[in-house]
């Protein structure tokens, strides 16, 4: 009975110093304190055991990004369906999967035209998943929440006004394209000819410097949709708290690309912002892996004294300088082959700048027109939802004939 007694004795103190140095693991108590508690609960507590446990816990494998399980769990104990879950899993999915293929291959494709049209391509595509995700949810309008309506409304609207001035932008930067066309144009001609191709090349360095007022307005509203990314408290919609999860990575997506569009447009790194998010989304890394990639290149490219960004608009401007010299003091034989030379080249890279931006351009206005059926969708259903069909009144005079 003695020997009972002592064995359990020893299990009570096992268990104890069990639970003493998880709680301190838990909480990030370093192991001599663990080792100071366990020595009050007597001389057959065995620190080698609780070594050989720190060990093991530092070899454990964690996630770099949190706990998944925190994006389904809430404090008060609250879950998602096995059904929910698995498609709110899909979407994230399905975005991380976009956005590692944003991730350009090499440095020479950051921020090219074709770049940013494939970057406003994924846009679309993530804003109409999220419109997929809401009839498979079954989550009719009727059903949001006034918050909910509220800030997608808001959002939606900013979002309209990002896509104006960056299709104001677009076009500006087309117009562009006359100057060149009439410089090129000019170019077959006599030394006389020259000097108006001068002209027009001088005004195209004009035109493409000046900058798009518009263009401020997407930052102040950049700073106000990330204020906005926190998700609101859902209460008693599991399906609600998938849709609100969903949104927020579409807005997250939504404010990092449009922040690199108008850094781009802007001519400046000033403003770029490191977007932070949680880490228990499933894109997360995907994100974070981009966010990090393309901020760094589009430091690195205006640190380095470079006007643009844009790839196709710096690769016309070494074009247009190479060619001016040349035909600043008129033209001689020995220079004529090397006028051909840059002539054909300054055509090429014009007609692939204004290619790209044409792309670029239709584009944006489907994303435009993603945006805005989104929201006449959303209010059409609200103002169908909220109607009621009033009841007819009476006719009083027929009452009273009746009556007579």
């Amino acid at each position: 009975m003695a020997f009972l007694s002592w064995l359990s004795g020893f299990s009570v103190r096992g268990c104890v110093m069990c639970l003493v140095e998880r709680v301190c693991l838990v909480k990030g108590e370093a192991p001599f304190r663990v080792f100071s508690v366990t020595r009050h609960l007597g001389e057959y507590a065995s620190l080698s055991y609780i070594e050989m446990s720190l060990q093991q816990e530092s070899h454990r494998p964690h996630h770099r990004f949190g706990n998944p399980f925190k994006m389904i769990l809430s404090p008060k104990g609250s879950y998602l369906s096995p059904k929910l879950l698995a498609l709110l899993n899909s979407f994230e999915q399905t975005l991380a999967g976009r956005l590692k293929s944003l991730k350009p291959g090499g440095k020479e494709d950051i921020l090219s035209l074709s770049w940013m049209k494939q970057a406003i391509s994924t846009l679309c595509a993530v804003h109409t998943d999220v419109k997929t995700l809401i009839t498979d949810l079954e989550l009719p309008v009727s059903d949001w929440d006034e918050k909910w309506i509220g800030v997608y409304l808001d959002n939606s609207l900013r979002m309209l006004d990002m896509c104006v001035a960056y299709s104001s932008e677009i076009s500006r930067l087309s117009q562009g394209h006359l100057y060149l066309q009439c410089s090129l144009h000019k170019l077959d001609g006599s030394s006389t000819q020259f000097m108006k191709a001068r002209s027009s090349l001088d005004g195209w360095k004009q035109h493409i410097n000046a900058k798009n007022h518009r263009l401020e307005n997407c930052f102040a509203i950049l700073d106000s949709l990330t204020e906005s990314l926190n998700l609101p408290k859902i209460k008693n919609s599991a399906k609600g708290k998938v849709l609100m999860h969903a949104m927020y990575g579409v807005r997250v997506a939504t404010v990092f690309i449009c922040s690199i569009f108008a850094v781009a447009f802007s001519g400046s790194a000033a403003k770029l912002k490191d977007l932070q998010v949680r880490e228990t989304c499933l894109w997360t890394e995907a994100f974070v892996d981009l966010r990090d990639f393309i901020s760094g290149e589009i430091r690195g490219i205006y640190s380095g004294g470079k006007f643009t960004a844009l790839k196709e608009l710096e690769a016309l401007d070494v074009s247009v300088k190479k060619i001016y010299p040349v035909i600043q003091d008129g033209i001689d034989p020995i220079d004529a082959a090397q006028l051909e030379l840059l002539t054909s080249d300054l055509t090429k890279k014009t007609e692939n700048f204004s290619v790209g931006l044409d792309l670029l351009a239709k584009e944006t206005d489907k994303f435009f027109q993603i945006l805005l059926t989104g929201r006449d969708a959303l209010l059409c259903n609200l103002r169908v939802g909220s109607a009621v069909v009033k009841p007819a009144h009476p006719n009083n005079n027929v009452h009273k004939q009746m009556v007579k």
